[in-house]
């Protein structure tokens, strides 16, 4: 009887083994499927070199003398750096100027090679080349940087300095509970550590987003000694009205936060709250109402709450802060940069 681990061979070394347990190779082929041509050659591989020789070879191997030289290979990475908004035909073309012959294709085949065959490939070789290099950037390069860092803020990806630097909040349409009625989430994520604050109501108006605030985001920036400087909303009516006339703007003003409010019909320039919500759509709600029937709002805000600790406690994150931390671990180590900014305030 032969013996492997390899997942991929297991059925190749099952048919042997059938035939052999069975003394009859049409009947196992029978049983697996599979074609007497099909037994003897994996018999014949086995008798040649053992069960690994079950395991498949790729055919595939690069043909060198297919390849451009060397000095075209670089020109054609250094034209992905020098232009990199230009596509593969822009980019043959360009070097044809510089009596450069590459085809389309073959300029897409020499960027695949180097990881550069995306816009954001080429611009994040780019952004290290001239941080390695100290280069002065052309006036392509610094447009298409520029546009780069404009696409980055549209998804979401803002620049922040420290926890409290710029807060966002969404509201978020959970559902309808029997007996209850609409229920709506108001949602706070700290654009810097990623945590995260949620509250349950039944109405989505102006002093329930002031109370999320007021009841569960500001008491914990308070506890550390840190505070909010910005906010960013959408522009639905539980967010933006006259100041003197609005819940939520007064409040803000109370607390001397400032507001910024996203593009108009542009939803995904809140795309932390936009990922937030899908993340706890697909591990919290989607969940809990297959496990549970809520019959009241508090049930639901309890479970809520503990998936909420183990998202800011428990569950690590990828990214610029986070890189596999909490976002509470962001958050108290961002909470040493908050000092330092603040001491130099006092100092000035």
């Amino acid at each position: 009887m032969l013996h492997t681990n390899e997942r991929i061979i297991k059925n190749k070394v099952g048919l042997l083994n059938l035939a052999t347990e069975l003394g009859n190779v049409s009947q196992a082929c029978k049983v697996m499927g599979l074609s007497r041509e099909t037994f003897y050659r994996y018999q014949r591989a086995v008798s040649d070199g053992g069960v690994e020789a079950l395991l498949d070879k790729t055919r595939r191997k690069p043909n060198i003398k297919n390849r451009v030289d060397e000095l075209t290979e670089h020109a054609v990475c250094d034209i992905a750096i020098e232009y990199p908004a230009y596509g593969q035909l822009r980019a043959s073309n360009e070097l044809r100027k510089r009596e450069i012959f590459v085809s389309p294709s073959g300029v897409r085949s020499i960027w695949l090679r180097h990881k550069i065959s995306n816009k954001k490939q080429r611009l994040s070789a780019l952004e290290k080349k001239s941080a390695a290099e100290g280069l002065v950037l052309t006036e392509a390069q610094v447009i298409a940087l520029e546009n780069k860092k404009n696409d980055d803020v549209a998804c979401g990806e803002i620049e922040t300095v420290h926890p409290g630097y710029l807060g966002s909040q969404d509201t978020f349409y959970v559902g309808t509970l029997k007996g209850v009625g609409r229920v709506y989430q108001q949602t706070f994520v700290d654009t810097y550590s990623k945590i995260a604050a949620c509250k349950l109501y039944t109405t989505k108006t102006p002093i329930t987003a002031a109370d999320t605030l007021n009841d569960r985001v500001l008491p914990l920036f308070e506890e550390h000694g840190m505070s909010i400087i910005r906010m960013l909303t959408d522009r639905g009516t539980e967010f933006c009205g006259r100041p003197e006339q609005h819940d939520y703007e007064l409040y803000l003003a109370i607390n001397d936060i400032e507001h910024t409010k996203t593009k108009a019909y542009s939803p995904q320039t809140n795309g932390i709250c936009e990922r937030f919500h899908k993340t706890i759509l697909e591990e919290f709600y989607q969940v809990a109402f297959r496990k549970k029937i809520y019959n009241t709002i508090d049930e639901l805000q309890k479970d809520l709450d503990d998936w909420v600790y183990h998202y800011n406690h428990d569950r690590t994150h990828q990214g610029k802060v986070c890189c596999g931390r909490t976002p509470m671990d962001a958050f108290l180590d961002g909470k040493e940069i908050w000092k330092d900014k603040v001491d130099s305030l006092n100092l000035n």
